[in-house]
């Protein structure tokens, strides 16, 4: 079924104070032409002059995303670009009094709630979406984003702060209904330590507890309790969509994200529009929503507690070679984790990934010395642990959903020729519908990382 490109069915507007230059401002968003794309338009200033929302318009990129066009900008547009982009509006003009919009809540929250007043309706005009056929990448240090090829589109994000006090990852197929639900409500946030300096570079004028999360030491202070349990990273997603939607097209891939933010958000937008001038276009279809999920199928009895492997149990019974982890998990090349399940015996499941150089993502992860992103050493610990989690409450007709993880670590790098063991123990199920598991990732017999992972039911 083919996807016509959508705007709004009619106008819609809202107010509030802007983040930075502390400003009351009316967002007004208007209905647009196909192929017109999202455009800003001040109507404050001369001629209202507009800017259109895309990665070759980028200035400012500190605490924010801001365009340029001419003397003409706009700051902080990527909330209002993620709510469109998330909620599959390709055209719009976006109207503003005042440099800046409303910064709101600080999430993406009120934008939605008005595109859905206004409406969304299909144009005369199919949508045209990018198919990624190789690995994109950028790297900056300690952050890293990846896309690999995949048939839909879907963020896997690893967020941590340099002091190592909050880890957080989130991984999730986005369409307009997921978007509304679990990314929009999430806030922006910032450091307690980073304040002073932000007002001395006369930013966050109209920041308050009522427009952003503010974590001090260890704790959150804010007007309301956290939405979700992982509301940074479900942030920064959100932010990911905005800052990627600029470069100009929709496109099918997985974004591999490691501590993002609005600078190398912008460096891959802009390869990635690179990459749409050179085709590989596709007719959009309704993309299948994979969840991050596991199906298990039922299996023999497993080893009795503290029996040792050897050749025989390696592939007999309580061990799931490659066709049967297939069988598995929903997940396919590239992001398949799993290769042989050794060991399932009671609360303990044992696997491997084999790591070789014809990874995709060593093409620039990183070039001169390759090493396996931290976040798929998650994912592999995540799919292990579904696979564990199902088996042990018998549910294998249902799939188990990747909730959140915690006290992730990283010891040290795994390389091409490292063969990693999984090893996982649940420590937890509640209800037969919640589980929390530990989780280790070896390379001969050494720690290379380790996390405790929440998973829950879905029917």
């Amino acid at each position: 079924m083919e996807i016509k490109q959508r705007t709004l069915s009619r106008a819609t507007e809202t107010q509030g104070v802007s983040l930075h230059t502390g400003e009351r401002v009316t967002l007004r968003l208007l209905p647009a032409a196909a192929n017109q794309g999202i455009v800003f338009r001040r109507v404050d200033l001369p001629g209202a002059p507009e800017i259109p929302a895309h990665c070759g318009n980028v200035g400012d990129l500190v605490r924010n995303t801001t365009l340029v066009s001419g003397h003409a900008k706009v700051h902080t547009v990527e909330h209002v670009v993620s709510a469109l982009a998330g909620m599959g509006v390709d055209n719009a003009i976006v109207e503003l009094d005042a440099s800046e919009p409303p910064i709101m809540d600080g999430s993406s929250k009120a934008f939605v709630e008005i595109i859905a007043k206004a409406g969304v309706e299909d144009l005369d005009v199919v949508r045209n979406v990018h198919r990624l056929e190789s690995t994109i990448s950028v790297v900056e240090e300690d952050r890293s984003l990846v896309v690999l090829p995949y048939d839909g589109f879907r963020i896997s994000c690893t967020f941590s702060d340099s002091k190592g006090r909050f880890t957080q990852y989130y991984s999730i197929d986005l369409d307009p209904e997921s978007y509304a639900n679990q990314i929009a409500p999430a806030r922006t946030f910032t450091f307690y330590e980073d304040i002073e300096a932000l007002v001395q570079m006369g930013k966050i004028k109209g920041g308050s507890l009522e427009s952003a999360l503010v974590i001090k030491d260890e704790k959150v202070l804010s007007k309301e309790p956290l939405r979700f349990e992982n509301e940074f990273v479900r942030h920064k997603i959100l932010d990911l969509v905005g800052d990627l939607a600029l470069a100009g097209k929709s496109f099918r891939g997985h974004v591999i994200a490691v501590k993002p933010g609005h600078a190398i958000n912008s460096r891959l937008a802009k390869l990635l529009a690179e990459a749409f001038k050179g085709g590989s276009e596709a007719v959009s279809r309704v993309p299948a929503v994979v969840p991050s999920a596991t199906v298990v199928p039922v299996r023999d009895a497993p080893l009795t507690q503290g029996q040792e492997l050897s050749a025989e149990t390696e592939t007999g019974i309580g061990s799931m070679a490659i066709g049967e982890v297939l069988k598995a998990l929903p997940h396919r090349y590239p992001f398949l984790m799993v290769d042989r399940v050794l060991e399932i015996s009671g609360s303990r499941l044992v696997a491997i990934k084999n790591v070789t150089i014809n990874e995709p993502y060593f093409v620039g992860h990183f070039p001169a010395q390759p090493v396996m992103p931290g976040v798929l050493q998650i994912e592999a610990m995540a799919q292990a642990a579904g696979i564990l989690f199902l088996k042990m409450i018998g549910k294998t007709s249902q799939v188990a959903l990747f909730m959140s993880c915690d006290g992730v670590k990283f010891r040290r790098s795994v390389e091409p020729g490292d063969q990693i063991r999984i090893e996982v123990e649940m420590k937890k199920t509640r209800a037969g519908k919640m589980g929390i598991a530990a989780a280790e990732c070896k390379v001969a017999g050494q720690v290379v990382s380790s996390a405790e992972l929440m998973f829950t039911i879905v029917s």
